[in-house]
């Protein structure tokens, strides 16, 4: 997995309608007249939103520009199902006409056209034999089976001439692997018995009934990772780490192989992180994002090209938060363009080759993912959110950002107005400003006070946005119907918001950034908003690791809600698979400061906390191993404190079966309103 994900941030796994309209400001919508699956128009309960909310997830728009493919996931939770199914749906860029192209109990995704938008191509385990590549006519027809690999496909990217298909798998278990697991002999040998992800390469051939002859290009002790073909398709260049596994980033190199098999040749290699190489369209450059040689957890990627011919290399200007994701280069050759968090918002820019400044793309309120351009670069499709529009497929003419929304995959999903919601800002202690989305309680009136979340995120160089309120992700339309401010501040070490903030709390886990985040609250009781007797301190990750440190320093929280939280900075990092994550941030090892890692630690603390604690974690969870809110919980009860604590079996860092996110949210609103909901005070 490459560096360039927000590694601490909580993510979970999770059409029809048509016309076009454009994206305006973001205004509470009403749909009194809508009916749902559960003939309950009234209360926007968990189960509601997880069960009802469809979620679209990627575009990708034809070489022509005319069609749209793009990717729906909704939860299963009849009988002995809880997981999400995603489906591929098909839109005309003009809005014309909608369908939903892929159907079944098995999910499709990744969906990509070939190169003269005759096929699409997607990856699906519909024949239980893993993640394999599927092809269909997107005007019609059965899909077929294109590839019958040993493993399970990761990614993978047609050549320019469509003639050929390269991926990545990761090695399977050889034949004495498995016969080893059969006999009950399969020990595993920690950082030795390893399988790395390589490339492989089959050609296409659609009209042929048999699958594809595949043939594997890489070998070796490197893991792949993003790869381009050549303009010409003789040649494959990919980035690839030491070691599978996050910790092993910031060893990442870039090379070639010949498509048709041969030597790996390292081109690049600048002693940190290199990463997400590109051709240019006259494959006399390649584009590639590196930390120069100082890799660093909370993260700093600038862009270069190399000249191919001579080898030398040079740095492009500087992206509004050095954290670039390369995209494409532009048809022309004269830019690349690049996706970015920019303040609360995620923006599509072009970063130009000759050393001039970049140019934004996609502009207005809410947040921009899933992109897509076509062959020319003149039209691009994205997914567009803000909060109260829920996803949906925008397209626009890339040179005047003016977008059509096309769908709508959530008619008749709002039970009520939606919560009113705006971004606010405030100096922090120092001076330092910062930015956060306020929710308001859903029956608002000026004059009253009303209970405050504190909702922290992840990361911790996440951050939170324009994101939609009735999502499933997050329970923000239940706590505003609950009648509770959410405040999401995007304190001192969140991304978005240039290198500088991003490492403003390196060594100062849970103190400047604590500081940031009560001077928020402060803000909205001195503006009479709040009452300060009801707040409550909520998060996951990082955001749980503060809902467990602040109780040791403020006694402010009435309720706090610790979610796959850090609670002991010097156990987390002898037990997490990233293990150089916490020596990085606090610019030691343990055994160096043994003191700087105890005081920002709750457990070190522990004995300050009077605050009632519930504690949410996976079970399978190995970025934050479990034993992490044991530790909390396990001294709360000890010292008798009241607290409970909640584990989901199967689970990773993130919930990702949609009935344990309902026992969840239930748990959050239950908990909260447990300590907090009282008759609103003030007149």
């Amino acid at each position: 997995m490459n560096k360039q994900v927000l590694l601490f941030t909580l993510s979970f796994f999770v059409l029809t309608g048509c016309g076009s309209s454009s994206i305006a400001a973001s205004e509470p919508s009403t749909s009194d007249d809508h009916e749902n699956k559960n003939g309950n128009d009234e209360h926007w309960s968990p189960e509601y939103i997880v069960e009802n909310f469809r979620n679209a997830g990627s575009t990708e728009i034809s070489p022509d520009g005319e069609w749209i493919a793009f990717t729906v996931s909704e939860a299963r939770t009849e009988g002995d199902k809880s997981d999400y199914l995603t489906h591929i749906h098909m839109v005309r860029s003009d809005g014309s006409r909608q369908y939903q192209l892929t159907r079944g109990d098995h999910s499709a995704s990744n969906p990509q056209w070939s190169p003269d938008g005759r096929y699409l191509s997607f990856t699906s385990g519909r024949n239980d034999d893993g993640n394999q590549i599927w092809m269909i006519d997107p005007k019609g027809g059965e899909a077929w089976q294109v590839t019958e690999a040993d493993g399970s496909v990761s990614s993978y990217r047609w050549s320019n001439s469509g003639s050929h298909i390269a991926f990545s798998m990761t090695d399977p278990p050889t034949d004495e692997e498995e016969q080893r697991r059969r006999e009950r002999r399969d020990v595993n040998v920690v950082d030795e018995d390893l399988r790395y992800a390589h490339i492989y390469v089959f050609e296409v051939e659609p009209e042929k009934e048999a699958s594809a002859d595949i043939r594997r290009l890489t070998e070796g002790e490197f893991h792949v990772g993003h790869f381009d073909w050549s303009p010409d398709d003789e040649t494959i260049v990919f980035d690839h780490q030491p070691r599978p596994g996050t910790q092993y980033w910031p060893e990442t190199s870039i090379s070639t192989v010949p498509s048709d098999s041969g030597a790996v040749e390292k081109i690049i290699d600048l002693g940190g992180s290199d990463t997400t190489p590109l051709y240019s369209p006259d494959g006399n450059y390649l584009a590639f994002t590196s930390d120069n040689g100082d890799p660093r957890w909370p993260g700093h990627y600038y862009i270069f090209v190399m000249d191919l011919e001579d080898g030398s290399y040079r740095q492009l200007g500087e992206t509004f938060d050095d954290e670039a994701r390369l995209m494409e280069w532009a048809p022309d050759g004269e830019s690349i363009y690049y996706t970015e968090l920019h303040r609360t918002s995620i923006d599509l820019f072009a970063m130009p080759v000759d050393g001039g400044e970049y140019r934004q793309i996609t502009r207005g309120d809410g947040r921009f993912t899933g992109l897509s351009l076509n062959a020319d670069g003149t039209r691009l499709a994205a997914i567009h959110q803000d909060f109260h529009k829920s996803p949906d497929v925008i397209v626009s003419d890339e040179s005047d950002f003016q977008p059509d929304r096309l769908t709508d995959i959530n008619e008749g999903f709002e039970l009520t107005e939606l919560a009113r919601a705006e971004v606010i800002i405030w100096e922090s202690f120092d001076g330092l400003e910062i930015e956060s989305p306020l929710i308001y309680p859903l029956d608002y009136e000026e004059g009253k006070t009303y209970p405050v979340i504190l909702d922290v995120h992840g990361g911790p160089t996440g951050v939170y946005g324009e994101s939609y309120l009735a999502s499933s992700f997050a329970p923000l339309q239940q706590f505003a119907a609950e009648g509770y401010f959410v405040l999401r501040p995007n304190f001192r070490g969140s991304g978005g918001y240039g290198r500088e903030f991003r490492f403003a709390n390196v060594s100062d886990w849970g103190y400047g950034d604590l500081e940031d985040m009560k001077a928020g609250i402060d803000y909205l009781v001195e503006r009479g908003m709040v009452d300060e007797e009801r707040q409550g301190i909520m998060g996951w990750s990082y955001g749980g690791y503060m809902a467990s440190f602040a109780i040791t320093r403020t006694d402010r929280f009435q309720a706090s809600i610790v979610g796959a939280g850090v609670t002991n900075l010097i156990s987390m990092t002898g037990t997490a698979d990233i293990p150089g994550f916490l020596p990085d941030y606090f610019e030691a090892e343990f055994w160096e400061n043994y003191d700087r890692f105890k005081k920002h630690s709750a457990i070190f603390n522990v004995e300050n906390i009077s605050t009632p604690t519930l504690i949410l974690h996976p079970e399978e969870d190995v970025r934050v191993p479990p034993t992490q809110g044991f530790e909390l919980y396990n001294a709360l009860k000890r010292l008798d404190i009241e607290t409970q604590m909640v584990t989901y079996p199967r689970q990773p860092h993130g919930i990702r079966e949609p009935k344990f996110r309902i026992d969840m949210v239930e748990r959050q609103i239950d908990w909260m309103n447990r300590y907090l909901k009282q008759e609103e005070s003030g007149e």
